[in-house]
C-alpha cells in the first residue's frame, strides 16, 4: 500500500499533523509513505518509521510549487492521498481514495480538526520521531545519560517579535522556577538563522551557565534533547509544538496568537495567556507570577518565592 501525505511548510503545523500520520501508520502497518512538506519542516519527518520518500518544496510565486509537486507525484497510482494543506492537488492524482482537509484558519484545536476529518476519536496527539543517533547527540550535549542536572528548557524565540515574551522575564522566571527545582540548569532552544540567534541572545547572556542549543540542532536532535528536559517553557512556536510532541511537560505562552487553536498538544501541557482579546493581547501583559504558577502546577510542585 502506498500513501501520499501532503503537509505543512511550517514546523508547528507539520508537527501537529504527525498525530494523524502516526495513526495511519499504525492502521496500515504494511504501507509505505511519501511525505511532501516545506523545506523548514523536513526534519519533522526524516525519522518517520514508514517513510519511503520525502519530497521537500519551497513556496513559489503563483503557487508554482503545487504544479511541481503534482509533476513528482502524478506518475504513481496511490492507494490513499491525504492533503492536510487543503490544496486540492489530490483531485488531479490517480488514487483509490483521497482525503482533502479544508485549509485556512477556523475555531477549535487544529490537531482535533485533523482527527475529525478522519473520524479518529479520541484525536491522536502529535508525536516526534527520533533515532539512536539523535539520542546519542542529546546525551552528549546535555551532559550524559542519566542527566547530571534537571534541565529547565526555555524557548525565547518565535517567528515574529509580536509572539515573544520579553527576554528579561524568561530570565526572571528561570531563577524563580529553579528555586523550586534543586540543582536545576537552564537549556536555551532556538532555531537556525540570525533572527533566532538575536532573539535568544539576551537570555543566553543573562544565564551564562545555560546549555546553548540555539541554531545547532536538527529537528530530531532537538526532539531528543527536549525529552531530556524536566519542563519546556516557550513562546508559541514550532519548538513549543515539538516539545509537547516529544512528551516533555510543555508550557506555551500566548498573546498574539490563539491558544484555542494552537495550544501545545501532548500528555502534559499547559498555557499561560496574556490578558486581553485572544490573539491580540500584548505579550508584555503576561506577568511572571502567572507563568510561574502555571509551570509549578504543571510540574505539581509548590510555588515558593
Amino acid at each position: 500500500m502506498r500513501i501520499l501525505f501532503i503537509t505543512s511548510s511550517r514546523i508547528g503545523d507539520a508537527v501537529i499533523s504527525c498525530g494523524i500520520l502516526e495513526r495511519l501508520r499504525l492502521d496500515y502497518p504494511a504501507a509505505r509513505f511519501t511525505i511532501a512538506c516545506g523545506t523548514v519542516a523536513e526534519g519533522v519527518f526524516t525519522r518517520f518509521p514508514a517513510l519511503e520518500r520525502l519530497i521537500v518544496f519551497e513556496k513559489e510565486r503563483f503557487d508554482l510549487h503545487w504544479l511541481k509537486l503534482w509533476g513528482k507525484t502524478a506518475p504513481h497510482l496511490w492507494d490513499l492521498v491525504v492533503d492536510v494543506r487543503g490544496s486540492g492537488i489530490s483531485l488531479f492524482l490517480a488514487t483509490r481514495r483521497r482525503k482533502i482537509l479544508r485549509g485556512g484558519r477556523r475555531p477549535g484545536r487544529r490537531y482535533v480538526q485533523l482527527a475529525d476529518a478522519f473520524g479518529f476519536t479520541p484525536a491522536p496527539l502529535p508525536v516526534a520521531w527520533t533515532g539512536p543517533e539523535d539520542d546519542a547527540k542529546a546525551a552528549e550535549l546535555l551532559g550524559g545519560a542519566p542527566l547530571i542536572a534537571p534541565l529547565i528548557a526555555l524557548g525565547p524565540t518565535a517567528n515574529w517579535d509580536g509572539k515573544i515574551w520579553p527576554p528579561a522575564r524568561f530570565v526572571e522566571l528561570y531563577h524563580a522556577l529553579a528555586a523550586n527545582i534543586p540543582g536545576a540548569r537552564p537549556a536555551i532552544f532556538g532555531g537556525p538563522g540570525e533572527a533566532e540567534a538575536r532573539r535568544a541572545a539576551p537570555v543566553l547572556a543573562a544565564l551564562p551557565d545555560a546549555i546553548n542549543l540555539v541554531g545547532n540542532l536538527s529537528l530530531p536532535e532537538a526532539a531528543a534533547c527536549l525529552r531530556g528536559a524536566k519542563i519546556f517553557i516557550g513562546n508559541d512556536s514550532g519548538l513549543m509544538h515539538l516539545a509537547a510532541a516529544a512528551g516533555t511537560p510543555t508550557l506555551g505562552l500566548f498573546g498574539r496568537s490563539k491558544a484555542s487553536e494552537y495550544a501545545p498538544a501532548g500528555l502534559r501541557t499547559a498555557i499561560a495567556t496574556a490578558p486581553g482579546p485572544e490573539g491580540d493581547a500584548p505579550m508584555a501583559g503576561l506577568n511572571i507570577d502567572a507563568v510561574l504558577e502555571a509551570a509549578c502546577s504543571l510540574l505539581d510542585i509548590k510555588v515558593t518565592t
